[in-house]
């Protein structure tokens, strides 16, 4: 085992490093990559135009009570907003069109409270927010992406 962790590093042993386990229980923010080690937290890819995406997010935001508005930018793809039931958390979600009908969407979130670390909240903030997503769009098939 020692000697295939050797040549091919953590990458599909199955196991989490120490710090990849502190930084998943032990931070208070966490956010979302195309090769996050977590694949909770890895970039979502759909089937939509980046006006699709924000205008959904937006609506999202503005209909829920348990979230406020911060910020937004069509122009840009950016939004922002808080968790205000609950825990508190900031979002912020940026829309980005690679190519037509194929957007990816990521999460920035930051929880607030009286210790440093959320064990886990914002990971499940937006797990959270993915599924929602997931149930209004489809997601790219991971072959066409690459």
């Amino acid at each position: 085992m020692v000697k295939w962790i050797k040549e091919n590093g953590n990458k599909g042993a199955g196991f989490m490093s120490f710090r990849q386990f502190m930084h998943k229980y032990f931070s208070n923010h966490q956010e979302t990559q195309d090769k996050h080690w977590d694949q909770m937290l890895q970039t979502r890819y759909y089937k939509i135009t980046k006006d699709q995406g924000i205008d959904f997010l937006e609506k999202m935001v503005r209909n829920a009570p348990e979230y406020k508005m911060n910020a937004i930018s069509k122009e840009h793809g950016e939004m922002s907003f808080y968790i205000t039931k609950g825990k508190k958390s900031f979002i912020v979600a940026t829309v980005i069109m690679v190519r037509p009908f194929q957007t990816a969407i990521d999460f920035s979130a930051t929880s607030e409270g009286m210790l440093p670390f959320d064990f886990g909240y914002s990971r499940k903030v937006i797990s959270q927010l993915y599924d929602r997503l997931n149930k209004e769009f489809n997601l790219v098939d991971e072959r066409v992406r690459k």
